[in-house]
């Protein structure tokens, strides 16, 4: 039915069922994630935000089974206890456990307000809500330890304009060579943003070319690690241009390890997770930049992730890890 139809209570369109299976297969994840984080953790302050973020990707694994099985669905089948060594020695240091868990949140926090907009059914509306307010507590307690940790860094300040402006002259965007105009409020939010996501996605696949036991798994880390790499010093340069902070980089933060925590097919997914999410925080920055410089830097690195989407896509399918989600009959 539309949007305004009636239909069966237990009955579920096509967005609730993309909403409940991405989320089952992310969650399912992150509990392989979380049960090895909480195995090599050693700081008393950063332990209970891992549980936390474990305890509610179990109860979203439970709620989403049972909305599946309610309307006669097929339960994916997501990531096990064979994707997870938890035994495995440390491949990441403390620090950066509690970064990454801020920026899956965030993850977490913007697919919830997606699905609360494309859902119909109120109980699945109450449900997402709820997973926003979980992860909107859970954001909270790892930013004020993150604050306190030594390689945070804020997004930097801006003075206050002498009261209201308006744009005389069109060269405020169309400025690609000679002066350029100063970065507005948005432009330098959004670099400093996905810098910092993007070098988190060099780091994590630098961590996993060195534990990954497929050939092919491996290279496309490596590459993963050069061209996020790249990426992230593109939107880094735009920033120190005008003397502004950049953030900080995690590649110290990975130990020697080569003993994988996780399956390949783990791995994969997660590289593919976070290249399709980059794709989607690339095209709303794109629509917020005013000076062609940056549109056109946005444009290339766009590039870039669809490239590495469709790498990760046929390494997947390649090797029979790629869960096929439902489609029209």
């Amino acid at each position: 039915m539309g949007v305004f139809g009636k239909s069966k209570a237990n009955n579920l369109t096509a967005a609730e069922v993309s909403a409940l299976w991405l989320q089952y297969l992310g969650d399912s994840m992150a509990i392989c994630v979380y049960k090895y984080f909480l195995n090599i953790v050693e700081d008393k302050e950063i332990k209970p935000i891992l549980e936390n973020a474990l305890q509610l990707a179990e109860g979203h694994i439970t709620k989403i089974t049972e909305f599946l099985k309610s309307a006669n669905f097929q339960i994916p089948l997501g990531f096990t206890e064979d994707d997870v060594n938890v035994n495995a020695p440390r491949l990441f240091s403390d620090q950066f456990l509690l970064f990454y868990s801020y920026i899956m949140t965030i993850h977490g926090l913007t697919a919830y307000s997606l699905a609360v907009t494309n859902v119909e059914r109120q109980d699945l509306q109450n449900y997402f809500f709820d997973c926003t307010v979980s992860s909107k507590e859970l954001f909270q307690k790892i930013t004020k330890l993150a604050i306190n940790q030594s390689k945070y860094r804020s997004v930097p300040s801006i003075s206050s304009p002498h009261g209201v402006e308006f744009i005389k002259s069109p060269g405020f965007i169309s400025n690609l060579i000679g002066d350029k105009r100063p970065l507005n409020s948005s432009e330098i939010s959004t670099l400093f943003f996905n810098s910092t996501k993007t070098g988190f996605i060099s780091s994590l696949s630098l961590a996993f070319s060195q534990v990954a036991v497929r050939e092919d798994v491996r290279n496309f880390m490596l590459k993963n690690v050069k061209l996020a790499g790249k990426d992230a010093e593109s939107f880094d340069a735009i920033l120190q241009e005008e003397h502004l902070p950049i953030p900080e980089k995690w590649d110290d933060e990975i130990t020697n390890s080569t003993v994988s925590p996780f399956s390949d097919k783990l791995i994969m997914f997660h590289a593919g997770f976070l290249v399709n999410a980059a794709l989607t925080y690339y095209g709303a920055s794109l629509g917020s930049s005013l000076r062609t410089d940056i549109i056109l830097n946005y444009s290339k690195v766009f590039t870039h992730a669809m490239e590495a989407g469709a790498f990760s896509y046929n390494i997947m399918v390649k090797h029979g890890w790629f869960e096929k989600q439902p489609n029209s009959d």
